[in-house]
C-alpha cells in the first residue's frame, strides 16, 4: 500500500498507483515515457515526478481534445 509520506515507488507500487498492469508499465518504462531511475537491476520512481507527469499529459490531451473540436 502507497503511504502519504512515500517518495519512492517500486514498479509493483506505481503499478497499483497507475491502475495499469505491471508489463504495460514495463513497455513504458522501455520507451523511456516513463520518469524513471534504474538502481542496479530495479526501477524505482519518484511520486512526485509521476504526479508532474501526469499533469503533463492531462493538459496536452485537453490541448488535442480542444483541437479536434475546431477542425
Amino acid at each position: 500500500m502507497i503511504t502519504r509520506h512515500q517518495e519512492v515507488l517500486t514498479l509493483d507500487e506505481l503499478a497499483i498507483y497507475l491502475r495499469i498492469s505491471k508489463s504495460t508499465l514495463y513497455k513504458c518504462v522501455r520507451e523511456g515515457k516513463v520518469p524513471c531511475q534504474k538502481i542496479g537491476r530495479h526501477w524505482r520512481f519518484r511520486k512526485a515526478a509521476i504526479d508532474q507527469w501526469l499533469a503533463g499529459h492531462a493538459d496536452q490531451m485537453q490541448v488535442r481534445r480542444r483541437a479536434a473540436r475546431r477542425a
